[in-house]
């Protein structure tokens, strides 16, 4: 039996599909399924159920997973010994993550981090809409929502905030804003209401109905373009928008709202050595980064 052949059945039993499976281990897809039909025949036995829906383990399937898994943490555990832990980090973690903070935010972090591990290869989804883990399109998933419920390893990762910013010459030009009361009279930048893809994106309904939304947008950072191009006054989180010289904040401290990151993991990646690995970097990368996300 080939160590090989159970890392290609491992990365599948944890997929459920051939392409998932194939871009963890950087291969493609025909490979994972040559492999693992090697496995089966060297076995004797069936391991997966193929179906429309993806792959699920039989019953000799679930039998040898345990085994395999043991064998798997050894040989990472030998690995590290032998190579150090950077040198042996390999196979591909697709991130998914909110436009804004990824771009903004993990974009830079994330170059220092495959400097590091150069054996490593990161796919950053940002995204303006919400990366489903359900749906097996990501690994790592940062996102507004905790989900009530799921097979998934959950934590906080980070709160930020939001404030609103207008561009110089747009407060110049228009009525001067002293309170809240004084934003009706201007026109806003923000989301398209039926496209929304989180609750926690409702600004306006908060701080009371604008006369006037002349440019909506998906994106978080269109909205900030077109804001500093004159178009409006837009709710924009802080760590992007104080780094634009073309924008001022208004109101101050009077409006600002925190809103929260949270991160997932499917439970069955967290003894993976490169999952682990990614998952702490993007901890300790947004302790470091407080005071910009939080507009200090």
């Amino acid at each position: 039996m080939e160590w090989d052949n159970l890392r290609y059945f491992l990365e599948l039993s944890r997929a459920g599909k051939l392409t998932v499976a194939a871009r963890r281990l950087g291969v493609d897809h025909t490979t994972v399924s040559r492999r693992v039909q090697a496995l089966e025949k060297s076995l004797d036995t069936q391991l997966f159920m193929r179906a429309a829906a993806g792959f699920s383990l039989t019953e000799a399937g679930r039998n040898l997973l345990p085994q395999a898994e043991a064998m798997e943490s050894a040989f990472s555990a030998i690995e590290r010994t032998r190579q150090g832990q950077k040198d042996s980090l390999s196979g591909q973690v697709r991130i998914g993550v909110t436009e804004g903070y990824g771009t903004v935010m993990l974009a830079p972090q994330l170059a220092e981090f495959t400097r590091r591990y150069p054996n490593l290869g990161i796919d950053l989804l940002a995204a303006p809409r919400m990366v489903q883990l359900s749906r097996r399109e990501a690994d790592i998933v940062i996102t507004l929502e905790r989900p009530e419920r799921g097979p998934f390893i959950i934590t906080k990762l980070t709160d930020y905030v939001l404030r609103l910013y207008a561009a110089a010459d747009y407060l110049q030009q228009h009525a001067p804003i002293r309170s809240r009361e004084d934003l009706r009279a201007h026109g806003f930048v923000s989301y398209i209401d039926d496209l929304l893809y989180s609750k926690e994106l409702l600004f306006l309904d908060e701080i009371g109905k604008p006369g006037h939304v002349p440019l909506r947008s998906t994106s978080i950072l269109a909205q900030q373009q077109a804001t500093a191009a004159g178009a409006g006054i837009a709710m924009l989180p802080s760590f992007s928008a104080d780094a634009d010289p073309r924008l001022q904040r208004v109101l101050g401290e009077e409006v600002k709202f925190t809103r929260t990151f949270w991160m997932l993991m499917p439970i069955e990646l967290k003894d993976i050595a490169r999952m682990q690995t990614t998952w702490n970097f993007l901890r300790e990368m947004a302790q470091a980064s407080q005071a910009v996300l939080m507009g200090v």
